[in-house]
């Protein structure tokens, strides 16, 4: 596959303000899931900068996204390990209707978001 194609994603400054890399882990399940054929499960939201190695760093505003997938009808969310800390912030109610997953790196990641095992179990080792 890599010798024919090559993928560059680019997201450039616009008209709507970022805080930062916040969609690292979002892009990366959706180009694994159009390369493998994998769907990605409707009903997870997920936050998180993703390294090159596919570790998965802290991001900002944590309240507000998790209010908003609250919201929206969301009901498993996949935040960087890093955050568990700022789930102090969330309100009592929200917690109670999420099921929230801190992740470390992009293999917890497709565990959680890819409607199959991904890849096969060579992934978890």
């Amino acid at each position: 596959f890599h010798e024919k194609r090559d993928i560059h994603v680019h997201v450039p400054e616009g008209a709507t303000p970022k805080d930062g890399p916040s969609a690292g882990i979002a892009m990366c399940t959706a180009l694994v899931s159009c390369l493998t054929g994998n769907p990605v499960r409707a009903d997870v939201a997920m936050t998180g900068e993703i390294t090159l190695r596919g570790l998965v760093l802290p991001i900002g505003g944590l309240k507000e996204k998790l209010l908003a997938a609250h919201r929206g009808g969301i009901k498993i969310v996949l935040i960087p390990d890093e955050n568990k800390r700022d789930l102090e912030e969330i309100p009592n109610n929200v917690i109670a209707d999420l099921t929230i997953h801190p992740v470390k790196g992009i293999e917890d990641v497709l565990s959680f978001a890819l409607e199959q095992p991904p890849f096969g179990a060579e992934l978890k080792s």
